[in-house]
């Protein structure tokens, strides 16, 4: 008997929805799991997902993308590729495994609440695929980083960040949390789907895969190209969800959904991506700068798909544009100075051939960072241990986890803060972080960052050491210069530094 069209039995295969008669509907879907939107069954009935696939369709292609991922590692396994890697690169994969894999974990959850709580059938069935997918890309990613923890202890950090009390774990769970975990399964959709798996996935996982390509670490590169295929295809959930709402007359509740999320995904990103591509990155393998990468994977793709639904652009936008000149140079210089706190060793990244590939990407990066570095670089070359450690920890924003990334020598001060009614001075890296927070303060109250903690006395002794000991990274474990300082030593030898800038501790000049 000739099988059927998917055509003709995909509707009625996944329309799942009933009239119940035990419960209510609200007792099925309360709207606090299910929908914050208000719509009915009925409204949610017009939910069409773009990418239409059956169970057995799904296990036959998953099956064959573990297979080349695995058969493509396997024939690598001799060739040492680690062992030989650019000290940088080594770093990448570090700060990869460590800061997304157990976030992949956490979307298993998101999209099975998705796959209970959401009215649209047609959602549950994507979102049940979607639990499947993300629970391989954590398995898959684990099992690649477990094989490189008898080279260096900072791989464990793949399963063991999101279990501390690391300032990144805090930042990365306060983040997941507030986009997916203690959303409703229709806003989870949007947050997660569309802002982030939609707008932000390719930025990571097809950058970082042409880098890794260029590198010729082909293990890598085929493994998160291996990821990205599934994210392209449950990263359409919240687009069939932003059409029904927006059709039910509920464009500016949507939108500003995705304000928030676009702008917290944006603050992760630039933290770790753009330092990743624009210094770890070995400089003859670099594809395009951070910025190109910005351009080409966010800003075009994701302006088109928000004219296309008929959105507006956030309106902090030209803010945005703005920020990805200069965010992640300030971030990368900060993430260096508290390499202590991190599970993977930061290049400087500023060899004189490296300056001269950052003035070129990004013109007048000499005059507003170099001279930062020349700073260190010298502090370093005499031995200045006091002057390239911080004897404190900075400002860490109350909302998105990470410092103020502003530009040098334009103002040492925290300009975006509130003053609640609970007695605290919410302090903010931005605009739009402080008004993420004044949308719904709630949700915000009585978050410490790792220097709230430390201020308040919860971390003893209130000291470097005794937050390096809270947040649970060891000796052989803490981050250090991946180079030994031999940047520092290469640009003194081509160019003394002319810097008018006197001897001082970074820690008070960012």
């Amino acid at each position: 008997m000739a099988l059927l069209n998917r055509s003709e039995w995909y509707d009625i295969a996944r329309d799942t929805n009933w009239t119940p008669s035990y419960v209510g509907v609200e007792d099925i879907f309360p709207d606090e799991m299910s929908d914050a939107f208000g719509l009915s069954l009925d409204q949610w009935n017009a939910y069409d997902e773009p990418f239409k696939i059956s169970y057995r369709e799904y296990v036959q292609v998953q099956s064959r993308k573990d297979a080349d991922a695995y058969s493509v590692k396997a024939a690598l396994a001799r060739s040492n590729f680690y062992d030989n890697a650019h000290p940088g690169w080594q770093s990448i994969l570090k700060m990869h495994f460590g800061a997304l894999v157990l976030l992949e974990y956490n979307a298993v959850i998101a999209e099975a609440k998705m796959a209970r709580f959401a009215k649209a059938p047609g959602m549950r069935n994507m979102a049940t695929f979607g639990s499947m997918d993300e629970l391989r890309h954590a398995q898959i990613q684990l099992y690649f980083a477990h094989e490189n923890v008898s080279k260096s202890r900072q791989f464990d950090w793949a399963i063991k960040c999101f279990h501390t009390q690391n300032w990144a774990a805090v930042a990365g769970r306060a983040m997941i949390d507030d986009l997916c975990l203690g959303r409703d399964a229709a806003t989870m959709s949007i947050m997660l789907t569309f802002a982030l798996e939609q707008g932000f996935t390719n930025l990571q996982f097809l950058g970082l895969a042409a880098d890794a390509a260029e590198v010729g670490d082909y293990s890598f590169s085929n493994l998160i190209s291996s990821v990205q295929t599934d994210e392209a295809r449950h990263a359409q959930i919240g687009t069939a969800a932003l059409k029904v709402l927006i059709a039910n007359g509920k464009k500016e509740q949507a939108q500003r959904a995705v304000d928030i999320a676009f702008w917290r995904n944006w603050r992760m990103f630039m933290t770790l991506t753009g330092p990743a591509i624009d210094y770890l990155t070995p400089l003859e393998k670099r594809h395009q700068s951070f910025k190109e990468f910005v351009h080409e994977f966010i800003v075009a793709q994701f302006e088109r798909s928000l004219e296309d639904l008929g959105l507006d652009k956030p309106w902090y936008w030209d803010l945005f544009l703005r920020t990805v000149d200069y965010f992640h140079h300030s971030g990368h210089l900060e993430l260096w100075f508290v390499r202590q706190t991190l599970f993977w060793n930061p290049s400087a990244g500023v060899s004189p051939p490296e300056r001269a590939w950052l003035e070129e990407k990004y013109p007048g990066w000499g005059e507003k960072w170099g001279r930062m570095w020349d700073v260190v670089g010298q502090n370093a070359i005499e031995g200045r241990d006091d002057k390239v450690f911080p004897k404190t920890f900075p400002v860490l924003c109350n909302v998105c986890g990470t410092s103020s990334g502003g530009i040098p020598y334009n103002g040492y001060h925290q300009g975006h803060w509130t003053d609640h009614g609970d007695g605290r001075r919410y302090y903010f890296c931005s605009a739009p972080c402080k008004w993420i927070f004044d949308v719904d303060p709630k949700r915000y109250l009585g978050h410490l960052s790792i220097t709230d903690r430390l201020l308040a006395g919860q971390i003893l002794p209130p000291t470097v050491e005794g937050a390096l000991q809270y947040m649970g990274i060891h000796p052989g474990e803490r981050g250090a210069d991946a180079d030994d300082y031999a940047w520092a030593h290469q640009c003194a030898a081509v160019s003394p530094s002319q810097t008018k800038v006197p001897h001082g501790n970074l820690a008070t000049g960012l």
